[in-house]
């Protein structure tokens, strides 16, 4: 079932965990999305979810979800610009001996150089000086 999404306010960004639980039906996260105009997963949200999906018990139900959340978003893609900050980002953590999971860095990134809040649930995104995060 493909969740209504009201494209109203601000552009965010969404964290694989958001989708998901979107998907599930969650009504904090259903109703937080009333307020925002543009929807807008990263590349890599895009890989984990198709990832999920055919892994999942039904693939084919949960590759049409996803293509149908498709609909509703913008899908940022990487160019130099984000392999730049990619490596800044990561090199900070790194410094710091605060490091998180790849795909995570290439999210944090596309947050960074689009400046847009991302919505996740993932608290070691607060390592990361350069983005804003939301928690629903």
């Amino acid at each position: 079932m493909k969740p209504s999404i009201q494209m109203t306010g601000n552009s965010i960004l969404l964290d694989t965990n958001i989708v998901i639980e979107l998907f599930k039906g969650n009504p904090s996260v259903t109703t937080s999305f009333e307020t925002y105009r543009s929807i807008n997963i990263p590349f890599a949200v895009l890989g984990e979810l198709y990832l999920g999906a055919y892994r999942s018990s039904n693939p084919k139900k949960h590759i049409h979800q996803v293509n149908d959340f498709l609909s509703d978003c913008n899908i940022l893609i990487a160019d130099d610009e984000t392999a730049n900050n990619y490596a800044l980002i990561k090199t900070e953590l790194l410094n710091k001996g605060k490091p998180i999971p790849e795909n995570d860095i290439w999210i944090a990134t596309v947050a960074k150089q689009y400046n847009l809040t991302l919505i996740t649930r993932d608290k070691h995104f607060k390592e990361i000086a350069a983005i804003k995060i939301e928690n629903w």
